[in-house]
């Protein structure tokens, strides 16, 4: 049967996958922030070095335990979609290397992308009536770029897409779906503002100052992050298969099975 995108359906499905799940996602983002923290400790130890080289390495370092870390939650939620009455081992959910560079890779061209905007803005940065029409511009290519784009890492930890590919198939299940992925995006922003602002509420009882702030700060982050980051994760996730799904002449019972 064929099943049009449906943005309350997948609203529907994203608040069932997280009602069942939520402490594993919220032990596993846990798991992962004391991960990516103790292995940042080492990597900034064993490259003390302040040279040039030694940043770039460290750079690239951080980024691929980054990279790993994210899509292995992605990979989570993924096998807890789709093994919900299956025994799944850790390894289920351990992207390949091979994953995590196709993802930098991503990354790379983005920010490359960003650069040579940069690079525009500052050549015609005399004219600024000119200037505030291409950065105008500018903002609606990068937008439509993301929201384009969103679903790239989704294929990458589900089909083991090379980032071209990955890119391609995220353009052809947004095809038709722009708005409706884009209302998704605003949502989720939505929830990420929410959940930060009872957050910031509490810590702020304890009268933040120039001694504290700092420690703060970052328990704000933590604690907003172990929240927010397994709802926008499931979201996302399922919002990928719903598209997917909308594209096939299958019979989605994500919904049902809820």
């Amino acid at each position: 049967m064929y099943h049009p995108f449906s943005i309350v359906e997948t609203l529907k499905a994203s608040w069932g996958v997280l009602r069942t799940n939520f402490v594993t996602l919220i032990i596993f983002a846990v798991i992962s922030l004391f991960v990516y923290g103790f292995l940042n400790f080492l990597t900034i130890i064993l490259f003390i070095n302040d040279s040039v080289f030694s940043r770039m390495i460290l750079f690239f370092l951080q980024m691929l335990i980054q990279s790993y870390l994210t899509l292995s939650f992605y990979k989570l939620i993924l096998t807890l979609m789709d093994r919900e009455y299956y025994e799944f081992e850790f390894q289920d959910i351990m992207p390949s290397v091979k994953m995590a560079f196709n993802f930098i890779a991503i990354v790379i061209g983005y920010t490359f992308l960003v650069v040579i905007l940069w690079f525009i803005n500052q050549l015609i940065a005399p004219y600024e009536a000119v200037l505030v029409i291409v950065q105008l511009l500018e903002m609606i290519l990068v937008l439509f770029l993301l929201i384009r784009s969103i679903f790239c890492v989704c294929f990458i930890v589900d089909d083991d897409s090379n980032p071209v590919e990955s890119l391609r198939q995220s353009f052809g299940i947004t095809k038709g779906n722009f708005f409706n992925t884009l209302l998704i995006g605003i949502i989720i922003i939505a929830i990420m503002i929410v959940t930060l602002l009872p957050i910031i509420s509490i810590l702020s009882l304890f009268r933040p100052n120039k001694d504290n702030i700092d420690f703060l700060f970052k328990i704000s982050f933590y604690i907003w992050f172990v929240i927010a980051f397994p709802i926008v994760q499931v979201i996302i996730m399922v919002t990928y298969r719903k598209l997917i799904y909308s594209h096939l002449d299958v019979d989605d019972d994500l919904t049902e099975t809820l």
